[in-house]
């Protein structure tokens, strides 16, 4: 029996996909086929797959346990049509079954970056974590709190693009420990000009993708993917990817 705490937990990860149609589009579901969503979400995607043609068949995969579990409300009505798998999807191995078609959703999703404990959001005070699975040791703090200057301050520009990486790492390590979302968005917002620390884009924003794409080994686990994906699938079969940053 589930716990109000998780139906609760479930009620809150909405996440609203993008170009979703677009994507279920191109793939040009058949009728029979199988397809796999290596990051399943809330479900959205795999629910307009599975919706497209007769007797399809969706592997669903996503290392958030909290979106498996949301995915797995909302593609309930398909019941054996659906096969979940909870992990990386670098890591996944289809053994002997081939796909008609993949599609993956890269990055942090919207009901991630709403739910506060995820510390994933400047936009809410949290403690600094990030970890899309929970199972995994490295969060943002560690990474915050433990590297040298120079290691963030790479991390910062080769995964954020922050032009102010050398200043914002020197800020960083005068002032930790930092625990929280906010003393890290404090940190950096002081090290950029005042008349830009209240623009459209927030200061502390290609720190936070920066940090999120570390703990989370996001690059190695996107060309591992990448350079396996392909033999997953049955001639003529096509892989979807959506980017977003």
């Amino acid at each position: 029996m589930e716990t109000k705490a998780e139906d609760d937990k479930k009620s809150a990860f909405v996440h609203v996909p993008v170009l979703s149609r677009e994507l279920v589009e191109y793939l040009d579901i058949s009728p029979d086929g199988h397809y796999l969503d290596a990051t399943v979400g809330g479900g959205g995607h795999s629910q307009l797959i599975l919706a497209a043609a007769p007797d399809v068949q969706v592997t669903a995969i996503d290392q958030d346990i909290e979106a498996i579990a949301a995915a797995k409300a909302k593609l309930a009505p398909y019941g054996d049509a659906v096969q979940f798998w909870h992990g990386n999807f670098a890591q996944y191995q289809p053994g002997e079954i081939l796909f008609d078609g993949i599609i993956a959703d890269l990055g942090v999703s919207s009901a991630q970056l709403d739910l506060p404990e995820r510390g994933f959001s400047f936009r809410h005070s949290a403690q600094l974590d990030m970890r899309m699975d929970q199972r995994q040791s490295l969060t943002a703090a560690d990474v915050v709190n433990h590297w040298d200057e120079a290691q963030l301050a790479d991390a910062f520009y080769q995964y954020g693009e922050e032009r102010l990486s050398r200043r914002i790492a020197r800020r960083i390590v005068e002032q930790r420990p930092l625990q929280t979302t906010k003393e890290l968005a404090d940190a950096i917002a002081s090290c950029v000009p005042r008349k830009y620390r209240y623009g459209r884009i927030h200061p502390a924003t290609r720190v936070f993708q920066a940090l999120r794409i570390v703990v989370n080994q996001e690059m190695e686990s996107l060309e591992n993917f990448l350079n396996q994906a392909p033999h997953w699938l049955k001639p003529g079969g096509r892989i979807g990817i959506i980017s977003f940053h």
